[in-house]
């Protein structure tokens, strides 16, 4: 079996990070990953924001948790870097484009080591007033932008778990 196939088959969410600061050079790989993700037409839509800032991070649990109906919770699950992606509404395919960055994240994520999990909500944090003014903040003037999703990130706390079997009917095929 391919290197990359095993990959696939090994990544899984995981829920729960170790308090342990990642080396930069890893991170800029599963960054470098995203911004290779197929895009319609090649348009690049999507935008990429590396967050490690505390008070960034603590901003974006209470918007999350707040979302989530869950206040006292941290939808991060500790994890010491957030990567957001966000893509330009004004291109026709900024929600698959933003979705092939963070699946290229994740498996780049899991290839070098490090765990991961999508954190849903960021098109309502980012549509939200207080989050355009996160993103300003930020350096983000782009008020086009979407949020597609957060990727947690860092080294798992616990063992993976075991994955579900594949459903039976998953493939269909039409063949001559």
């Amino acid at each position: 079996m391919s290197e990359t196939l095993d990959v696939i088959k090994n990544r899984r969410s995981c829920r729960n990070f170790k308090q342990q600061t990642l080396p930069e050079e890893l991170v800029d790989q599963v960054i470098e990953a995203g911004t290779w993700a197929p895009t319609g037409r090649g348009a690049q839509s999507p935008v990429i924001v590396y967050v490690t800032n505390s008070y960034v991070k603590r901003k974006l649990r209470e918007m999350n948790a707040k979302i989530l109906g869950k206040e006292d919770f941290d939808p991060f699950f500790g994890a010491p870097v957030i990567l957001i992606v966000l893509a330009d509404k004004n291109v026709p395919t900024y929600v698959y484009d933003g979705s092939l960055v963070m699946g290229n994240m994740m498996l780049a994520a899991e290839d070098l080591g490090l765990a991961s999990c999508w954190i849903h909500r960021a098109k309502e944090e980012f549509d939200s007033e207080e989050g355009k003014i996160l993103l300003k903040a930020i350096g983000i003037d782009n008020m086009n932008l979407e949020g597609i999703g957060h990727l947690a990130l860092g080294y798992a706390n616990v063992p993976a778990p075991e994955p579900a079997e594949r459903k039976k009917d998953y493939v269909y095929y039409s063949e001559d």
